[in-house]
């Protein structure tokens, strides 16, 4: 990417370019560094300018990412990062404008406004840091907590399920849907990439670490010795393979999923099915697998679609009630109609 300097010269911006000045403060072995340095290693690579570039969240572990960024950036109150983004790309639709959010923060005070967010199809993009926990707060259960979770807020266990975001989001009419890890540094870039380049509102959820308040809740989908066998890597246009040995893979049975292994009863790579990211229905399927015992996680793009943009909508209606109606005048909308004047 390439910006003019002070001196009129133009300059390769790099990762360093996009740290601000702020002491990064969160807990020692937090996920979260992890996804900041992802973001600030492919920014570069996306040719827009730091004063074009916006970074807006909530209330959060999370929501301490705008201050970390050499960009603009909104720390807005608990749940409204996607609202205060909405407002700021229909107001500046020239912006490139970012969420960085927890799943408390984005699912429980803020889940209304990051439903319709993705029903509207804002060209921005939303990443859910998702450590199934409050941090910032010290520990409560969240959406995402699974049930009967153990937390200061629930002493005997919570009994709740838990949300699923990725199938919230496919339901909420979400153009993009995407999971990624913070240990898989190379597939989270990409993943990330593929959403900023996405024509309308992005969503990816982050499994993140918290290793104060719930460590290790990810772990079975990081670590080198059970990542094989419990994760599956959505690539459109190849077939839904995993274990350590590639060995197994998932079928459809109608509209149930099964697990089939390429070493019994005379399986094979050509019974899985190969995936198609503009599939809606596939889309679900694959993305409640890990709600069935036994099912691996799935990571990666799982939808993917071109639908229309809502600020591009706006602009044109916009445009056309103006070449219909004329121009308009506040002065004479304050005061058409019935008025009183008050001494």
């Amino acid at each position: 990417m390439e910006t003019e300097s002070t001196n009129g010269t133009q300059v390769k911006l790099t990762a360093k370019d996009y740290a601000s000045d702020q002491d990064v403060r969160w807990c020692p072995g937090c996920g979260d560094y992890s996804i900041l340095a992802q973001v600030q290693r492919i920014m570069p690579s996306f040719n827009l300018t730091r004063e074009k570039t916006v970074f807006v969240a909530g209330i959060g572990c999370s929501s301490r990412f705008p201050y970390y960024m050499n960009t603009y950036g909104f720390h807005g109150i608990h749940g409204r990062a996607s609202s205060i983004a909405s407002g700021l790309k229909m107001a500046r639709p020239d912006l490139d404008v970012w969420v960085t959010s927890g799943d408390g923060d984005l699912l429980s005070i803020g889940g209304n406004h990051f439903i319709h967010t993705l029903r509207r199809n804002l060209d921005i993009v939303i990443m859910m840091f998702n450590n199934k926990i409050y941090g910032l707060t010290k520990g409560q259960y969240s959406p995402t907590s699974e049930h009967g979770k153990v937390t200061k807020s629930s002493p005997f266990g919570t009994l709740e399920e838990p949300f699923n975001p990725l199938t919230l989001a496919l339901s909420s009419g979400g153009s993009f849907v995407a999971r990624a890890m913070d240990r898989d540094a190379k597939h989270m870039q990409d993943t990330i990439s593929k959403g900023h380049n996405h024509k309308g509102t992005a969503f990816i959820e982050i499994f993140q670490n918290c290793n104060i308040y719930n460590d290790g809740a990810h772990f079975l989908y990081t670590e080198k010795e059970t990542k094989p066998d419990n994760t599956l890597f959505v690539e459109n246009g190849k077939p839904l393979i995993f274990g350590e040995h590639k060995d197994k893979g998932i079928k459809l049975n109608g509209f149930r999923p099964e697990i089939i292994n390429f070493n019994e009863n005379g399986n094979s790579i050509n019974d899985v099915i190969v995936y198609d990211e503009t599939s809606k229905e596939l889309a679900m399927i694959v993305a409640q697998l890990s709600d069935f015992e036994g099912f691996p996680m799935p990571f990666g793009v799982l939808y993917k679609v071109n639908k229309p943009v809502y600020e591009e909508q706006m602009e044109l209606q916009l445009e056309d009630s103006v070449n219909k109606l004329g121009k308009g005048s506040l002065e004479k909308l304050l005061f058409e109609g019935s008025t009183w004047e008050i001494k």
